[in-house]
């Protein structure tokens, strides 16, 4: 295997949710960068076509398709669309979330069910989508859930999503299990603490200070801190990993926050 090429994308087609912000919209950029044809997911369309006439002026080849990741048939639909866009999807990143700030003791029902709805339940419509017309035709492919380091461990008032990753880490292991005869590798990133749209607020807080201060390399990731680890998952460079976690975080993990 040519080290120098095991990290090429080239002649994958791969499907991006969440694109249309954050993390979703910097890993598309760097799977395009890569060689990757990407598809860009989303609920709002605008963005998402934006990104994708960016990328396609750049000399990539993206497309964007509108899909709620929690409706099973919008799901079927968007994966069915963005095939005819651009053929056989070959990689999934699962990367639609979201979250809410408040006690586990006071969240109303509602939030629960739109944060599980979409971290867990998306994912897993997806995934299952995905691997169905894979199996179909016979084909290999790769899911890459991202995950968080509050999957691993907690902190205070995002319990619903620490509980939604959680749960989304250890279906990455069952996904992995069983989809390994059918060549399917399934692993997840788990970022630690990055500035973006989901957390920026709390960041600039005094006790989002406090927590930086907490963190062994003593700093916020940045975006391209994630684009080894990602590609690295995506590419042929981790043919024979399945099942697995990788945390990006600065050393929270290890840390005795």
């Amino acid at each position: 295997m040519d080290s120098v090429n095991i990290f090429s994308l080239n002649k994958v087609t791969a499907l991006v949710t969440g694109a249309s912000g954050g993390l979703g919209e910097h890993f598309a950029r760097t799977l395009s960068k890569a060689g990757a044809t990407v598809a860009l997911a989303g609920r709002r369309l605008e963005p998402l076509q934006n990104l994708a006439n960016e990328i396609n002026t750049l000399g990539g080849h993206a497309a964007a398709v509108a899909f709620d990741v929690s409706n099973a048939q919008a799901v079927q639909n968007g994966f069915a669309q963005a095939e005819d866009l651009l053929g056989p999807i070959t990689l999934l990143i699962n990367n639609s979330g979201v979250t809410a700030t408040v006690p586990l003791t006071d969240a109303e029902e509602s939030t629960w069910d739109a944060i599980m709805d979409t971290n867990l339940k998306g994912a897993w419509l997806c995934s299952r989508t995905f691997a169905q017309r894979l199996i179909e035709r016979r084909q290999p492919g790769t899911i890459v859930n991202i995950a968080s380091v509050l999957g691993l461990r907690v902190a205070g008032q995002v319990g619903i999503y620490s509980a939604s990753k959680a749960a989304l880490i250890q279906m990455t292991h069952s996904l992995a299990l069983e989809l390994a005869r059918h060549q399917i590798r399934v692993n997840a990133l788990a970022p630690g603490y990055i500035a973006t749209e989901l957390n920026r607020q709390f960041l600039e807080t005094p006790a989002g200070a406090a927590l930086i201060k907490r963190i062994p390399q003593r700093r916020l990731g940045e975006l391209a801190d994630l684009d080894g680890p990602l590609l690295l998952l995506c590419s042929r460079a981790s043919a024979f990993m399945t099942g697995a976690v990788i945390s990006v975080d600065g050393g929270h993990l290890v840390s005795s926050l």
